[in-house]
């Protein structure tokens, strides 16, 4: 195995269990209980993951999905979950900072500046007053958006195998980055749209948020199958495999839900504004698209089967 490969696949699974470490730490915090640092038994997966791949595969991914991305999230939802819920129920008003400009920013960081001979005592001290100034709500934000961010990165800095070409490989991250951004306006602003009106709705928000993050681990809608687009008698499937799982993806995967979530806030609830209303009319003509898509996908290669008839 090359010295880049092993050491790639090792930071990138090391920054993995180093984020979800903060986001279960910071549960345990919330919850002032220790038993939540029980949560770091999910870290196992990946880390015997990390061991099978290194041995068996040197370090090279699959085509079709990314285990340690897939094992990454079973390892960070669970804690984003209680954050979430825990901030939900809490409704006290307490002064934080809320991290808005360079010097708030200042101010976290010389909580952390003591003498040279800083005991461990005193380092503990100051990682909580970290963890007790800043606000909760900006702490989850923080934790979505490093979630998202070291997906991509992650995705970026794992190495090759399983057939995916470098072309496929920025193709998959560019897609992530638009998946990335929609994916965290769903979940804050959305959130912050039905705050004290429906706690149910906040499992189905969370739900659906987790139904979208599956598309980091998949392949599907830019790696190309086996087949020949210009061989007779190849499948619909087969010939426009990434077109078609792009579609489902598109709308049963992310668009889709996001735009019924949206509508349940809008006539439900009764929440207007501007940018609720934008990003449901982009759902919409998402979906309205992907429909439109998929209709000239079929008549085409119906047309082609046609003329390929004798």
């Amino acid at each position: 195995m090359g010295l880049v490969k092993f050491v790639s696949a090792v930071v990138t699974r090391a920054l993995f269990l180093l984020v979800s470490l903060i986001a279960v730490s910071r549960v345990a915090f919330v919850k002032k209980d220790n038993k939540y640092w029980c949560l770091t038994i999910l870290f196992l997966p990946l880390v015997v993951e990390m061991i099978i791949t290194l041995k068996s595969r040197e370090g090279k991914a699959y085509k079709w999905i990314s285990p340690p991305i897939f094992l990454f999230l079973i390892s960070i939802i669970p804690s984003i979950w209680i954050l979430e819920i825990a901030s939900q129920q809490d409704k006290s008003q307490t002064q934080c900072k809320k991290l808005d400009s360079f010097k708030d920013f200042q101010g976290i960081i010389t909580l952390n500046k003591t003498g040279d001979n800083q005991t461990y005592p005193d380092l503990r001290k100051n990682i909580g007053e970290v963890y007790s100034n800043v606000c909760a709500n900006t702490w989850i934000l923080g934790i979505h958006q490093i979630l998202l961010i070291l997906l991509i990165v992650g995705k970026w800095l794992l190495p090759l195998g399983g057939g995916v070409t470098r072309g496929e490989l920025s193709q998959l991250l560019l897609i992530f980055v638009g998946t990335a951004a929609d994916i965290l306006e769903f979940t804050s602003e959305t959130l912050s749209d039905i705050k004290d009106k429906h706690f149910v709705l906040v499992y189905v928000i969370l739900a659906v948020w987790t139904w979208s993050m599956l598309q980091f681990p998949l392949h599907l809608s830019v790696v190309n199958s086996e087949g020949e687009e210009g061989d007779e008698g190849v499948s619909l499937m087969t010939k426009h495999s990434t077109d078609v799982w792009s579609i489902v993806e598109a709308l049963f995967i992310q668009d889709g839900p996001f735009l019924v979530v949206r509508f349940i806030v809008l006539t439900r609830f009764e929440v207007f504004h501007q940018m609720l209303v934008f990003f449901a009319i982009k759902n919409f003509l998402v979906v309205i698209l992907n429909l439109y898509r998929l209709c000239v996908i079929c008549q085409d290669y119906r047309d082609s089967r046609g003329s390929a008839l004798p």
